[in-house]
């Protein structure tokens, strides 16, 4: 008996790494697409943070350095 519920409980383990993978597999296209988001983010994060503004956004703030 103790053996029948081992491979049933290696057996689900299975099959959840394999619905994971299959999530992952479904949605990859909007998971990179997630991750590619976020890394523009935080690169224009990092280039504003170093005095570089990123798509002219510092026009509007010209004459504040009067």
């Amino acid at each position: 008996m103790k053996a029948a519920q081992s491979v049933l409980k290696i057996a689900a383990v299975v099959l959840a790494a394999a619905a994971a993978v299959c999530a992952v597999v479904v949605f990859w296209d909007k998971i990179t697409a997630g991750v590619g988001s976020a890394a523009d983010k935080l690169r224009c994060r990092r280039q504003y943070a170093e005095g570089c503004c990123v798509d002219g956004d510092d026009e509007d703030y010209t004459d504040w350095d009067e």
